[in-house]
This record gives C-alpha cells, structure tokens and sequence, in this order.
C-alpha cells in the first residue's frame, strides 16, 4: 500500500542519519585526521590565524556526492 514511498523515505532517513554522525564526530573532534590533510591551508600570523580545510572539503564533497547518487537510485 505505502511500500514505494516508505522504502524512499526510509533510505533517505537513514542516509540523513548517517550523515549527521559524521557530522558530529567530526565537529567533536573524533576524526582526526578532517582538517589536518595535506592541501588544508593553515596561515599563522601575529595575532591572526587563517584556516581553510581545502582537501577535508573535497572529500566530504566527493563522499555526499557518492551518497546522493546512491540515494537516487
């Protein structure tokens, strides 16, 4: 009866889910090794500090991307 659109939602919930604890442990700090690739630019200056996480970004990019893809099938 509502078997279609459930498994949809379903698999898009789980998705979410698991986007989400990656998410968290990532801003937790339990993934080391997210903004400490080689290719993240750290600028340290007096009394100025620039950060910009280039390489983390294109994996996680790269990783959604795979994770959409999957999900529109």
């Amino acid at each position: 009866m509502f078997a279609p659109e459930l498994s949809g939602l379903g698999r898009a919930l789980l998705v979410l889910g698991i986007v989400l604890v990656l998410l968290g442990l990532a801003l937790m700090g339990k993934l080391p090794f997210l903004g400490r690739l080689p290719g993240d630019i750290r600028i340290y200056r007096d009394g100025f500090v620039f950060y910009f996480p280039l390489t983390s970004m294109l994996i996680v990019s790269v990783i959604l991307s795979l994770i959409l893809t999957l999900l529109r099938r």
